[in-house]
């Protein structure tokens, strides 16, 4: 048995090629999702050397920068063993299937269709953002950045009881997808009040920028967004320190140390996907376009700004 995977083999390039089966149950694959961010940096070869084996997907194929088989959104059928005929999804690359030992696979739950499983990874990212930030009920909390991730961690937020919930993003086609997730949605932050919450996913200096200046005394900003190698400058004089504001990292590869003695990746991961029964995410997937025609679309795929969830069909 063989199998077709995509490849990143250059600065802007993708091939189809041959990948590794792998071993244990096979599952024969239905959809990926593109997560634009960050396989837009291994497309152009913008992986940091001092974080290689930390980027590194769970079963990707060759090492950075090129060439190299990546991605961790894959949602199949099982054909064998337990499982059989069963959804699952699995953190593996666009490959049209793949075998893996059952305790990589996470059964999908009913209520959620295949197509809209495609987002249990960011699913997964924004949840630990969430937790990293402690936002709680009833707190003013502003996303900065209305891309995949940041309209997932604003869809959590909005189910804390009582919780103000504002995404902003210069892009007006966000308005929309904010509010139907139960959001209020902004240009910029100019004239909200003091926020006690601030996570910033545009990935942009400017975007941690206007974080800060949205953070109430003694508020916190969480980094969610991933830099590569730029190099960020913050305004950290004037009223920084005196307003005490706290600036935490957020990275899905680390469970938050407070949850760390109980929650697993795997309980985490299931949580996830029983997150995505929620219809209305449904609207955060921007397109589709069959596997065979990944390689040609998939540069303007990850270039385009518009670009949330791109699903791939095969």
């Amino acid at each position: 048995m063989t199998a077709q995977a995509l490849w990143c083999v250059g600065e802007g390039r993708a091939e189809i090629r041959d990948g590794a089966l792998g071993q244990g149950v096979l599952v024969q694959t239905m959809f990926t999702g593109i997560s634009r961010g960050t396989e837009r940096l291994v497309l152009s070869g913008g992986v940091p050397p001092s974080e290689q084996d930390r980027m590194r997907a769970p079963f990707q194929e060759g090492d950075f920068p090129f060439p190299v088989k990546y991605g961790y959104a894959a949602v199949g059928r099982a054909a064998e063993g337990d499982m059989a005929g069963r959804t699952v999804f699995a953190l593996f690359p666009h490959q049209s299937q793949f075998r893996l030992p059952s305790d990589a696979l996470i059964p999908v739950p009913d209520a959620v269709p295949p197509e809209r499983t495609v987002l249990a990874a960011n699913m997964e990212t924004a949840l630990n953002i969430l937790w990293d930030s402690q936002a709680g009920a009833g707190d003013r909390v502003a996303v900065v950045g209305g891309g995949l991730v940041g309209l997932l961690v604003a869809s959590l937020a909005a189910r804390l009881p009582g919780a103000e919930v504002t995404v902003i993003d210069p892009l007006a086609a966000r308005e929309p997808l904010a509010r139907g997730l139960g959001c209020d949605f902004a240009a910029s932050g100019g004239g909200l009040p003091d926020q006690d919450v601030v996570i910033h996913a545009s990935a942009t200096q400017a975007g941690l920028v206007a974080a800060l200046d949205l953070a109430g005394p003694q508020g916190t900003v969480v980094e969610a967004s991933w830099h590569g190698q730029s190099q960020v400058a913050l305004p950290l004089g004037g009223a920084f320190h005196s307003r005490r504001l706290r600036i935490v990292s957020s990275q899905v590869g680390a469970i938050p140390p407070d949850r760390a003695p109980r929650w697993t990746y795997r309980r985490r991961l299931t949580k996830a996907l029983a997150l995505l029964a929620d219809a209305r995410l449904d609207a955060l997937i921007s397109g589709q376009t069959d596997f065979a025609d990944l390689p040609a679309a998939y540069p303007g795929i990850l270039s385009d700004p518009g670009t949330l969830c791109h699903r791939v069909k095969f």
